[in-house]
Parts: structure tokens; sequence; C-alpha cells
């Protein structure tokens, strides 16, 4: 069934889809899927924007992973903005000036098992969780700043997820998706020295044939619900 649109907002301003997703992961599957030296597990099953993440960034010729805030405050800002951009969208992120000089310079990827999207009902918003049909770990195309605190001399490193016009099957719930990246795409996002016009051409919907969707719980709608009993899904009354 082709639903209405639905942004999801948490209650938040700025807050737009993809605005939760998965990672569950044992520390040495993250580091054979993205060859890093060293990496802990992550049981996140319903991350949530101004949470401390992992991203892949490549430093000194390899990767690495590190944990940001998800939300993005850029380095110019005069003050914090308070994890509002939590997305980029592909077709603008080269204009637009919060995230034009990190598309060249500050680029990383983020891990995931799965992202979430709701369905509008009349009784109510639904999530659906969409993930690869082998439930395998991928990246999602992300941007990252750092952010000088004036106040309190600390430094903020934070980053944004880029989002691309729904697949087929994602567009059921919502018109656009995060950037998942082909292993292939992965090499290049994370090169600063590659072209542009090749980076680019990386941010495009993820084959919807790959993907499978399946229910989930409404325990989602509060991100202090963080363990496997959101992956439980409840029944969605019939339409009138």
């Amino acid at each position: 069934m082709v639903s209405p649109l639905f942004v999801f907002t948490d209650g938040t301003q700025g807050y737009t889809m993809c605005g939760r997703y998965m990672i569950v992961s044992s520390g040495e599957e993250l580091r054979r899927r993205f060859q890093v030296r060293e990496s802990a597990g992550v049981e996140r099953y319903n991350a949530a924007p101004l949470q401390m993440l992992p991203v892949v960034r490549r430093e000194e010729n390899e990767n690495r992973i590190a944990l940001l805030r998800w939300g993005l405050t850029p380095s110019w800002a005069t003050e914090d903005f308070g994890g509002r951009i939590i997305n980029a969208r592909a077709e603008t992120v080269h204009e637009r000036p919060s995230f034009r000089h990190l598309l060249r310079h500050r680029r990383c990827l983020v891990p995931a098992t799965g992202f979430y999207e709701w369905l509008k009902h009349p009784n109510g918003r639904f999530p659906f969780r969409f993930s690869l049909r082998d439930e395998a770990l991928f990246s999602m195309a992300a941007l990252w700043d750092e952010w000088y605190n004036p106040t309190t001399g600390e430094i903020l490193q934070s980053f944004a997820i880029i989002t691309v016009p729904a697949n087929a099957l994602v567009a059921r719930i919502h018109d656009r998706m995060p950037a998942l990246l082909s292993r292939e795409s992965e090499s290049l996002w994370l090169d600063i020295n590659a072209p542009l016009a090749d980076v680019l051409l990386c941010l495009r919907p993820y084959p919807a044939e790959a993907m499978v969707c399946t229910p989930a719980s409404r325990r989602l709608n509060n991100p202090r619900y963080d363990d496997a009993s959101v992956l439980t899904p409840e029944e969605i009354p019939p339409l009138p």
C-alpha cells in the first residue's frame, strides 16, 4: 500500500528523514567490513539524533572509526545548532553553505544494519525497518565537521546523513531514503582526492531488490527504548 508521505519530527524542529537507524555489530565484524585496525562492538537498535554514534573516516591513509554526534554543527556556526541538521539532500549538498566545503573535504561513512521510516495512519504512526536481504552491515554516506565552543573551549565533532530519492520499496512509506553506498563506492566516498563529479555519482537510490522491509514496534518513537524489543512488529489496523 502506498501511504501519504510522513515527515518524521519527533517533536523537534528540523528533524527530517532519516531520523532513526540501527547498528548492531561485533567489533570484529566492523573491523573486517570497514578495514579498520580496531573497533568496539556496537548494539544500538534505536540510534537517534544527538547521540554519539560510530562513523568511519579516512585518516592518514587508513580507515578509522570515531564516535561523533548525530546532528551537524558547522565549524563556522556562532552557536551549537543543537542537532537540528541531521540530514543533507544529495541534490543540493554541493550548493548549501553548510555542506559544500564538507563534501570536498570531510566525508564519512555511517555503519548501519537498518534504518526506520514511519507509516502515517489514522491510528497513529507505525515504524518499518529497512535492511539488506542478508541483514549484513551497510554504510550510509555522511558529512562531518568540528565546531569550537567558545564558552567551554571544547571541540564538538558531528555529522549529518545524506538522503536521496526513495527507491520503489522505501517509497511505499516515504519519498526519501538514506544514501546507502555500494562497497565499490565506499572507497571513492572516503577519498578526498577523488573528482567531485565522481563522488556525487555515489549518491543514488540503493537497489530495491537488494532490500527488505519489516514492521517494527512503536516503542521506536521514544529513543529511551534501545533494545531488541523495538523490532517486535505491531499489528496495523485496517484503514476505514
